[in-house]
């Protein structure tokens, strides 16, 4: 690095104090530098202090968090030594933020376009109607639609991808000279993550800002960062350029991470399903919607005439981008979501549509792993309670007994059986969801609905799952139905692959031969989308007339 850095950050330590009240230190001796203009990636798995450090650059520490030692200057300011008055007036000017979840950064009660200007009434930056004048600006930069008028509209009547941007709109308005971003495409689907990529990239090369990535997807890094900043337990283990680390990782932790990256296609076990054998799911012109019905249909039909079948042993990937009605299907077939025409098939038994209306058993025989962990476990019960649960309802079990089985269940997802005291809000992302899929082990089905289960964990965390559910599947004869749209997740487990487009499936193919069989356009924008380790990959996708026109179709 030539010049003076933009950011200098040296011996950094943040300290934090538990609930027991124990002190521990988070982030131990870190330092970087910044050029004018660089993009610096930092990576590594959930707890390896990514986010702590960004927010460290803006003088915020988490509740309980306290920057402790260190110098971290952000152009001429010592950020560490600065009283909170003055870090209140570096926040949005000098330095600014772009959060992971756009949709928690926005009032859903006021409109956009006040939100994104709000910054430069507090510093005042500039008078309300050259604010407005330059948001218009940042939205036409971003490739947003009808870029004079979506400030009107408020954050619910725009997609997740659009208020993705609109908050980078938010963030860049004050022209900052360093723009952190806090992995702003981990929720997105792969078309829509390519778009926000696309326009993150057009304004930060033309404006020169310096930035910082945090994200633990080496992919998206690759396409966005300059250099890498490899981060555990609070510590630097490799730093250099993006090339360097991508294609010449020195530190075992970084050849782990991209290990990690590039899942094991799997490979089904020979005679796993009988020809003549019942499938175990058979999905028959499958319709569903939501809000109130007219002549038995939905105001909104998402689900349109859908069909497949599932063998037993077998697993089956659905995948597709946001709004493809790829949930509504695992709710239609669990019964949460009733449908309004067509069959579900189990074993080839038909179920009733309503949850409700279902045998114990058939409740028993499909269980449902939802995609976030947080919301789908109970924050005031114990995890020995919440395994408990079905182990009482579906089995009769208890006191002694079914303390056992929650033991034994905790050792099958790889947890401890001290963790059967503990709370979900004292659990990580990683174990929680394996609590997630222990609770769904404890009814003993036969068919688990599998929506988007890795998508909110870290690459490593997530390879570890689905290692996970491969060694369960061997052990136990399950059958998966595999919601996402993570196409590599997608090929590390699943035998088939559909391809959901508008509520319809467009494509039924082969797991491993999905990228070089799919013939349907949108199956190919989908796989063509995909980032890979590669540096240019964005830039090439760029060239690509074919497929611009297709993103442009969408």
């Amino acid at each position: 690095m030539t010049g003076t850095p933009l950011v200098s950050v040296r011996d950094l330590r943040i300290g934090a104090t538990t609930d027991a009240g124990r002190k521990v230190e988070i982030i131990r001796g870190v330092g970087f530098d910044i050029a004018p203009g660089e993009i610096l990636a930092l990576i590594g798995e959930s707890g390896s202090g990514k986010t702590t450090i960004a927010l460290s650059l803006m003088g915020h520490a988490r509740t309980g968090c306290a920057i402790e030692a260190g110098t971290i200057r952000v152009g001429q300011n010592d950020v560490a030594a600065m009283s909170e008055t003055q870090r209140a007036g570096l926040r949005g000017t000098q330095v600014s933020y772009v959060p992971q979840s756009a949709a928690a950064a926005f009032n859903p009660s006021k409109r956009i376009i006040d939100q994104v200007i709000e910054v430069t009434a507090i510093h005042k930056l500039m008078p309300r109607r050259e604010a407005e004048a330059r948001a218009r600006e940042l939205f036409r930069a971003l490739a947003l639609p009808d870029p004079d008028t979506i400030g009107q509209r408020y954050p619910h009547q725009v997609s997740g991808g659009q208020l993705q941007r609109l908050s980078a709109a938010m963030a860049l308005i004050g022209d900052p000279e360093l723009v952190i971003f806090d992995e702003p495409t981990t929720a997105l689907d792969v078309t829509t993550q390519i778009e926000v990529l696309l326009a993150f990239r057009s304004v930060m090369e033309k404006s020169r800002m310096a930035g910082v990535y945090v994200s633990h997807d080496l992919a998206v890094v690759a396409q966005i960062a300059d250099r890498i900043l490899v981060l555990k337990n609070g510590e630097v283990q490799e730093e250099g350029t993006t090339e360097q680390i991508l294609h010449a990782p020195r530190h075992p932790y970084t050849k782990e991470l991209i290990a990690a990256f590039e899942p094991v296609p799997h490979v089904p076990a020979e005679g796993e399903a009988q020809a003549d054998e019942t499938p175990i799911l058979d999905i028959d012109g499958l319709c569903a919607g939501y809000g109130p019905l007219t002549d038995g249909v939905p105001v909104s039909s998402v689900l349109k005439d859908v069909s497949f079948k599932l063998e037993r042993g077998r697993n089956l990937g659905v995948i597709g981008e946001s709004g493809s009605g790829k949930s509504t299907l695992a709710r239609s077939i669990a019964g949460i979501l009733p449908a309004y025409r067509g069959a579900v098939r189990l074993d080839g038994q038909e179920m009733a549509p309503a949850l409700h209306a279902r045998s114990e058993t058939q409740l028993r025989r499909v269980q449902i792993v939802f995609q976030l962990a947080d919301t789908a476990l109970n924050p005031a019960h114990s995890i020995g309670t919440i395994i408990g649960r079905p182990l009482r309802f579906y089995h009769g079990m208890r006191g002694s007994r079914r303390e056992a089985r929650v033991i034994e269940l905790l050792d099958m997802v790889r947890l401890p059986a001290a963790l059967r005291h503990r709370l979900p809000s004292e659990l990580s992302g990683g174990q929680k969801q394996r609590v997630n899929l222990a609770r769904a082990l404890a009814a003993e089905p036969e068919l688990i609905l599998c929506d988007e289960i890795t998508s909110a964990l870290d690459t490593v965390v997530a390879a570890a799952i689905l290692d996970l559910l491969k060694e369960l599947q061997g052990e136990l004869r399950l059958s998966y139905m595999f919601i996402s749209h993570d196409l590599s997740t997608v090929e590390a487990i699943c035998d088939d692959v559909l391809v959901m487009y508008k509520g319809e499936l467009v494509e039924a193919l082969p797991a491993a031969r999905m990228s070089s069989e799919a013939k349907h356009p949108y199956s190919r924008l989908l796989i063509s989308s995909v980032p890979q380790l590669d540096t240019g990959w964005l830039a090439g996708l760029e060239q690509d007339p074919e497929l611009v026109a297709q993103f442009a179709q969408r």
